[in-house]
């Protein structure tokens, strides 16, 4: 039989998706599953105040609520054999923890982040967002930041909470950006220089491989670029626009003997999961894409 080595690797797995998926301030941690894929989200309208009339009564209002239905979709897995002779049968274990590090390292960590930002872009169009397509440069990065806070702003999306995650290149250009007070902090000891920028107004910065950032994927063997992918420079985006529950995960090693597909050690890794944006919230989503 085999054992899902999940558990075992729970801690290290939640280390490693926190330091090296650069998505994971999205995971949506806590979601209500109406199915065995579904997620329903509640709508409430209500109508607003009328005058009080001081004669007796009070004005009835009309009030309604219906759902937005999300279906997960991303349902991923791989199988891994590796003869009998090459583990030794005391270090099963090991020898699973070391395939699951490479696997998420290469494949599953990059893999999810560019599903949950293609899926970004994808839905931020379809609920009718507008992407910027000025090309970017130190003269103007600012500006088309701005315009992005402006529209949140106006859309009374929550100040705190926004992330900005922009390509190596972008990072860039906002470090060198005209006009922009930096504040150089030299330490007394080792005089070294911190010019990083990390955070820019309340909005925290995570640079995120360019390679990662593509407005479209084909998942057929791993995750390359689709056809007509264009490059993201940069997302705005505050979390509660967004949802990308994991809902199942597991890390299964079957020992020789135990399967039918010969003399070795037999690897399975699944992950599904998925991401979406509220349809009411897109505007918590802005987007500078290349034209």
């Amino acid at each position: 039989m085999a054992f899902n080595y999940v558990a075992s690797f729970l801690t290290q797995l939640q280390q490693k998706y926190a330091r090296e998926l650069t998505s994971s301030a999205l995971t949506t941690d806590r979601v209500i599953w109406t199915g065995a894929k579904e997620i329903k989200i509640p709508r409430l309208d209500v109508a607003g105040y009328k005058d009080h009339a001081r004669s007796g009564g009070w004005n009835r209002q009309a009030i309604s609520n219906d759902y937005e239905t999300k279906v997960l979709q991303h349902d991923r897995d791989v199988e891994f054999f590796v003869d009998a002779m090459d583990v030794d049968e005391t270090n099963q274990t090991l020898s699973a923890a070391n395939v699951t590090n490479v696997f998420e390292t290469e494949q599953a960590i990059p893999e999810l982040d560019k599903y949950r930002y293609s899926k970004l872009f994808d839905e931020f169009t379809t609920y009718g967002g507008t992407a910027q397509t000025e090309a970017l440069d130190k003269s103007n990065v600012l500006e088309m930041y701005d315009e992005m806070m402006e529209r949140m702003d106006e859309a009374s999306v929550p100040e705190s909470g926004r992330l900005l995650y922009a390509t190596p290149h972008v990072m860039k250009l906002l470090k060198n950006a005209e006009d922009i007070q930096r504040f150089i902090g030299v330490q007394s000891f080792n005089g070294s220089i911190a010019r990083a920028v990390r955070r820019l107004d309340e909005v925290e910065l995570k640079p995120v491989p360019s390679d990662r950032l593509k407005t479209v994927y084909d998942f057929t063997d791993g995750a390359v670029p689709g056809v007509g992918a264009k490059q993201i420079n940069m997302i705005l985006v505050h979390p509660s626009a967004v949802l990308a529950p994991v809902k199942h995960s597991a890390i299964y090693l079957w020992e020789p003997g135990s399967h039918t597909h010969g003399d070795g050690w037999l690897y399975q890794n699944r992950r599904y999961a998925d991401l979406f944006v509220i349809q009411r919230k897109v505007t918590g989503v802005q987007i500078n894409v290349e034209k």
